[in-house]
């Protein structure tokens, strides 16, 4: 858009099931690496759960903070900060008056595991045993709130809570508060900590959920014929999203634009997607137009792709008729199916993917698919990655949620 500033990336970080920091992360991705393995707690056996494996962080994350940290924050905030500190160092810690930062981190669910053994600790233990910062730390903004005192941002802390949008969503967010002029600089993405008994056994009560315990790594499978549901992951991922005009004077490395978003919302139910797509086909072309670019300029896609059979052809539908007879040359990636579904977390991560997709000019593989959906109308990237051509490139990243929750981002090279 020709009257607002343009809005760069200017540092990323992640902690996630396959690394614990960005390069890790995205070399694992690149080789098609699995970050899903069978759950080694003894809650598993103890509630006979139905799915006993889970995308894990690679790297946990007592191994980077210090005990008070860890005390007092619930693995939501803790994850975020893990990436917001990796994002921040990547950026080359901005110098600029708190007033002129921002702090967006989204969450699907919140502090979920605090929450619940907050509750098993009156249940067995009485009140008086209550951890005293219960409240603060289940809080679904407590991440949004530690990241903005790490970074010292006063322009605004905030929580978008949009289900498998929220990560997407408030990377949008942060852009938009660039835009409209609150900030320079937003520390923007979202995080997820729940693998927990209560989370997985009321997303398999739902049927949501992949079962296929004997092949954990296997399990997560976009695309394919045999794909029985997602597969419940963990982590974060921030960006550092700045004002280009900002960037450029103090002579920062931008990795991407950020170029547009459309958001949308489906009407329909408070779980499945509308089976038409039409809202998910809306949000991208919304996006498309948001950031001034044709179908024509886009080259990859990473798509929302859970792995659940009502969800993936409806977004590959959606997309295809998004992007015409262009879709036969663009490259879409499910990375869902090496990390697993990060929920609140994902479409930030996946933000991630889009934007080193972008800098490395490599799309990122789709493991798992032995058997595609007959008659794809999309160009899967299967097995290895893809080279992406030279040049001004565009690529997007799709975020659903339950609720019909639609997000989606574009992302041009610098």
């Amino acid at each position: 858009m020709s009257d607002q500033p343009n809005v760069v990336v200017t540092g990323l970080g992640t902690t996630s099931p396959l690394g614990g920091d960005v390069p890790t992360t995205w070399a694992a991705a690149l080789a098609g690496k699995s970050g899903v393995r069978t759950l080694e707690h003894d809650w598993v056996s103890q509630y006979e759960l139905p799915v006993t494996f889970a995308g894990q962080l690679a790297v946990p994350a007592e191994d980077v903070l210090s005990r008070p940290e860890t005390r007092r924050m619930d693995p939501s905030a803790q994850f975020a900060m893990i990436a917001a500190r990796e994002a921040w160092a990547d950026a080359g810690s901005p110098e600029l008056p708190g007033e002129r930062i921002g702090a967006v981190i989204a969450s699907g669910i919140g502090g979920v595991i605090t929450l619940v053994n907050a509750w098993d600790t009156i249940r067995d233990q009485g009140v008086r045993r209550v951890l005293p910062l219960t409240v603060p730390m289940l809080m679904p903004n407590s991440p949004a709130a530690y990241v903005s005192i790490e970074v010292g941002a006063k322009a605004g802390a905030h929580t978008p809570v949009s289900a498998c949008a929220s990560g997407a969503e408030a990377i949008g967010y942060g852009l938009e508060m660039i835009r409209t002029g609150r900030a320079d600089v937003v520390v923007a993405g979202g995080t997820e900590a729940a693998i927990h008994p209560l989370p997985i056994a009321s997303f398999a009560k739902m049927q949501a959920l992949s079962t296929r315990n004997d092949d954990p790594a296997g399990a997560s499978r976009p695309y394919d014929v045999n794909r029985d549901g997602f597969v419940l992951g963990e982590g974060a991922g921030v960006l550092v999203l700045e004002r280009e005009d900002h960037a450029i004077a103090r002579g920062a490395r931008i990795y991407a634009r950020v170029a547009g978003l459309g958001i949308t919302s489906d009407a329909y139910a408070v779980a499945p997607p509308d089976p038409t797509g039409a809202g998910q086909e809306r949000a991208f072309r919304l996006a498309l137009e948001n950031a001034g670019v044709r179908a024509s300029d886009v080259v990859h896609v990473n798509a929302h792709a859970t792995s659940t059979p009502a969800g993936d052809g409806v977004e590959a539908a959606a997309m295809r008729r998004a992007l015409g007879d262009d879709a036969d040359h663009v490259a879409i990636s499910a990375t869902k199916s090496m990390t697993g579904h990060l929920l609140g977390g994902a479409g930030a991560l996946e933000s991630i993917f889009t934007i080193m997709a972008i800098v490395d000019r490599q799309a990122p593989p789709t493991i798992n698919v032995s058997d595609p959906e007959p008659d794809l109308p999309i160009d899967l990237v299967r097995d290895v990655p893809r080279p992406l051509r030279d040049g001004d490139i565009a690529a997007v990243n799709n975020g659903f949620g339950f609720g019909g929750h639609n997000a989606t981002l574009v992302f041009t090279s610098a």
